[in-house]
């Protein structure tokens, strides 16, 4: 029996629903002597801003119960350096690329990357990491007013400024900005949702009203480990990023919330390590899925599970993924 694993992102087709997820797979050079790169259905890029920058103090990681923390503080060369520097050689490998993109001073600095991003076309889409602090100053948007140190990332922690949000935890805010970036590209664009909120179906709700081709969700969720011996933080940012099978049932759960809300296609992520995490998300509603913090353990695994897919479409005589998604019996 044939299987069709092509699914529909926006105006981009992947041959199959598995990609890799921002951040945790660099820039794909890095996996290109662990797995063939050309079976991925999409490579998402590390995520870049406008300026080159060094990321947070170390440590930056640690090792929790069924998951990890980061702070790495989004560490990248800038958009002319990955230009120049890592697009070449994600153009070479043949499958279509996603590139990720932060800003550190609003709204403008998200249009002009992704205007940038746009004159190119090995770019096959645009992710938005809306997690970062809606803040216009460059220079104050990652230092804490309690400390006057760096905080947390990028993406991770809600900064202590009166009258601030991030931008993924307000609606108004969420839609502004998607509807200011789909101004200045017509390439596929996807808004990456945080679960650092009330209602992420909302979000996702206003992401969609603002001409958003897809969502991808979640982002990590705010934690931190203590070392008992010393006393101090495992990760010097204090709070940190949590990944792994620790959130994959906050994240199905929201994955199927957001299904329920709007019509755009889902990019699931969160825990994924297996082929029976994969398809929680694909029942629960995902068009596609990324495979993150597994990376770090297998840097095959998505391979594994591209073929446990496959496998289990056959055994159960599914000729379509699409015929999976949402599939949930309740």
């Amino acid at each position: 029996m044939i299987t069709n694993l092509t699914v529909n992102i926006g105006k981009l087709k992947l041959e199959n629903p598995v990609m890799v997820c921002s951040g945790t797979f660099g820039y794909a050079g890095e996996f290109k002597d662990f797995l063939p790169l050309k079976k991925l259905g999409a490579i998402v890029t590390k995520t870049i801003t406008l300026n080159p920058r060094q990321g947070n103090f170390p440590p930056r990681t640690c090792e929790t119960p069924a998951g990890m923390l980061n702070s790495i503080g989004l560490e990248n060369p800038g958009l002319a350096g990955f230009l120049n520097e890592k697009l070449p050689i994600l153009k070479k490998i043949g499958v279509p690329v996603i590139v990720s993109v932060a800003s550190e001073g609003g709204i403008a600095e998200f249009v002009k990357a992704v205007s940038e991003l746009n004159d190119f076309k090995e770019v096959a889409a645009i992710e938005l990491n809306i997690s970062c602090p809606n803040i216009e100053s460059p220079v104050t948007s990652h230092l804490s007013p309690v400390t006057g140190r760096q905080s947390p990332v990028a993406c991770r922690r809600l900064p202590v400024f009166k009258n601030r949000r991030l931008i993924s935890q307000d609606p108004q805010a969420t839609y502004q900005l998607v509807k200011q970036v789909r101004k200045a590209t017509k390439k596929t664009l996807i808004t990456k949702l945080s679960p650092n909120v009330t209602d992420i179906s909302e979000i996702a709700l206003a992401a969609e009203n603002a001409g958003s081709d897809a969502v991808s969700l979640i982002n990590t969720l705010m934690g931190m480990s203590i070392d008992t011996k010393t006393m101090k933080p495992k990760v010097a940012a204090v709070i940190a990023g949590l990944s792994g099978p620790a959130i994959r049932p906050v994240a199905v759960r929201m994955v199927w919330e957001v299904y329920q809300k709007i019509k755009l296609p889902i990019i699931g992520m969160g825990g994924i390590i297996d082929t029976s995490s994969a398809l929680e998300f694909f029942l629960a509603g995902s068009t596609a899925i990324g495979v993150g913090t597994a990376n770090f353990i297998d840097p095959a695994a998505t391979i594994s599970i591209l073929q446990g897919i496959k496998s289990y479409l056959r055994k159960n005589r599914i000729n379509n993924i699409a015929k999976l998604i949402g599939g949930l019996k309740v």
